[in-house]
């Protein structure tokens, strides 16, 4: 599954969970008519009620949509690139003895973590003699690759981290909400002073202030745990093609030499 359509599911997630948990009109628990269905509004709301619990979730949530829109460009846009396509086109140049029109291609992508590492490939082995033997081509073009590897692939799945450590954030705010809804909610059982009937209202929005953290921690949490998935697998596709087609062009560009 591509990343926007995890992306797409996540968003549908957050804003469709209200309907999606509202009760239906069948009514299978006879709740009273009036009774306030629960939409991801009204869990929001129990959330704040005894704190900011539900805000410091919305936040730390927003904040994970904002990276993964950053990650998404840079990982689906930037690194936009047809390995397969590039290098067939190279193998050719190359037969050709065409190096500087590779050069000129792999210069354009530059930008790109596949694109550099074979510029800075095929750099190598132009400056490399003619008369050079097999063993020496393939470990000076080697040798490239690998500096180039060394200083680009690190950065695709950097930081990538943060998804999980945003989504226990989230899922931890919402158990300590709980705890704080609870402490509530004991609070007015264990006061003398308050009535009865104040105690059981007391004690029901305690408990829903609890509730209500505890799912909304779960539905921040979910979202940005399939994102990081989808982008951690992006990540892991860009590095295989770096391998498969680094090895086959440097077996290639082996297979020319003469020596």
């Amino acid at each position: 599954m591509k990343f926007k359509h995890i992306l797409l599911a996540s968003l549908i997630l957050i804003i469709g969970i209200g309907p999606l948990l509202a009760q239906t009109t069948q009514n299978p628990y006879n709740i009273p008519p009036g009774t306030e269905k629960i939409t991801l509004a009204s869990i929001f709301r129990d959330s704040n009620a005894h704190g900011i619990f539900g805000y410091l979730i919305l936040l730390t949530f927003t904040i994970g949509i904002v990276y993964a829109f950053i990650r998404y460009i840079q990982l689906y846009q930037k690194e936009k690139v047809n390995a397969p396509n590039l290098y067939k086109s190279l193998k050719g140049y190359i037969k050709n003895n065409q190096i500087e029109e590779a050069i000129k291609i792999t210069e354009k992508l530059k930008d790109t973590t596949l694109g550099y590492i074979f510029w800075n490939g095929i750099t190598a082995y132009k400056e490399i003699p003619k008369d050079a033997s097999k063993e020496e081509v393939s470990t000076n073009v080697q040798n490239a690759f690998d500096e180039a590897a060394l200083q680009k692939v690190y950065k695709l799945d950097a930081g990538l981290f943060w998804f999980d450590i945003l989504a226990q954030v989230c899922t931890y705010l919402g158990l300590l909400g709980t705890i704080w809804g609870l402490l509530y909610a004991f609070a007015a059982i264990s006061n003398p002073t308050v009535l009865d009937t104040q105690k059981n209202l007391m004690l029901s929005a305690g408990i829903k202030t609890a509730i209500g953290t505890t799912a909304l921690g779960l539905i921040a949490a979910i979202p940005l745990t399939l994102i990081k998935g989808a982008l951690q697998s992006r990540a892991q596709k860009i590095i295989n093609d770096i391998d498969e087609f680094s090895v086959k062009f440097i077996n290639f560009i082996t297979s020319l030499a003469k020596g």
